[in-house]
């Protein structure tokens, strides 16, 4: 099965993978999942780590993508233009993306869940 990972679940995967929930863990390790991970996630990563709000350095972040075997989603046109028929639940432009990209794809997305 096609799963899209949110941001926040590859961070936690490097981090502090004991916080993933037991479902989200059994995602990650099970051999039959394909995972993905937006480049929208990479932005993400890449400016909050700029600001200092994360610690991941793209070499840990490249690392952990490959250790995962985690195929990197390109973000299209079409993606953004599911954009224009997303509600405004959430206010986090890159969820909003990550939303748009795995409703295009028809893919659901592994999410902590709080």
């Amino acid at each position: 099965m096609r799963l899209l990972l949110d941001t926040a679940i590859l961070i936690y995967a490097v981090e502090s993978p004991e916080r993933l929930s037991r479902r989200a863990s059994a995602a990650l390790g099970n051999p039959e999942n394909v995972l993905e991970l937006s480049a929208v996630s990479l932005a993400e990563i890449a400016i909050k780590a700029t600001l200092g709000k994360l610690r991941l350095s793209a070499a840990i972040a490249r690392q952990a993508v490959q250790d995962l075997d985690i195929r990197i989603l390109p973000y299209t046109a079409d993606h953004a233009f599911h954009l224009f028929d997303l509600p405004m639940h959430h206010g986090d432009p890159f969820d909003r993306q990550i939303i748009a990209q795995a409703l295009s794809e028809k893919i659901p997305i592994v999410k902590l869940v709080w």
